[in-house]
């Protein structure tokens, strides 16, 4: 799928399909029986999506707008089911304001800094923004805060190695996953 993109990107297909199936093991053992089943495809398709950016971010230095651009519909439509799902309105609206904070805030350190975050970085914050504040503010904060940390950690001994940049799309798609894994409060 990648490889068809606009400007696509090689990655290992074995690779990704191992790992989208034991991050989807993972999420099937956390979530388990006490979860609800409206919640379930938002972890599931996060750990998909997010192995396809963060292997292209990996292998190519960038998230390409075709999957970035696209988790914005997609990401809508999962949280529209978790709320009739769960029978209330409120995480999305959260998850609209989670989308403009995340993004926003991405977009103003870019704004300030463009080597410091790339503009795949800023848009695919909106859409992480969106799922990680639909399960709860701390969950937002929680999420930015880790990627960032995830992101500082490699990048330390990467530079001591000679690698000049890493990238951060990784980071912020591991963080936010682990976030989904709990149920929206």
């Amino acid at each position: 799928m990648l490889r068809r993109v606009p400007r696509g990107v090689r990655i290992p297909v074995p690779a990704c399909a191992v790992l989208v199936a034991a991050l989807w093991v993972v999420a099937g053992v956390r979530l388990g029986d006490h979860f609800p089943m409206w919640w379930w495809p938002v972890p599931l398709v996060l750990a998909w999506g997010g192995v396809l950016l963060g292997g292209a971010d990996l292998a190519a230095r960038r998230l390409p707008d075709a999957l970035t651009l696209a988790a914005y519909p997609l990401v809508a439509g999962l949280l529209g089911i978790a709320a009739l799902g769960a029978g209330t309105v409120d995480l999305l609206g959260r998850a609209a304001l989670g989308a403009l904070l995340w993004a926003g805030g991405y977009a103003a350190v870019r704004w300030v800094s463009p080597r410091a975050l790339g503009g795949g970085d800023v848009k695919l914050a909106g859409s992480l923004g969106a799922l990680t504040a639909a399960t709860s503010w701390p969950g937002l904060l929680l999420a930015v805060l880790a990627a960032g940390v995830l992101t500082v950690t490699v990048a330390v001994p990467a530079r001591l190695f000679g690698c000049a940049e890493v990238p951060h799309g990784p980071a912020m798609l591991a963080a936010a996953w682990l976030v989904v894994l709990h149920t929206p409060v």
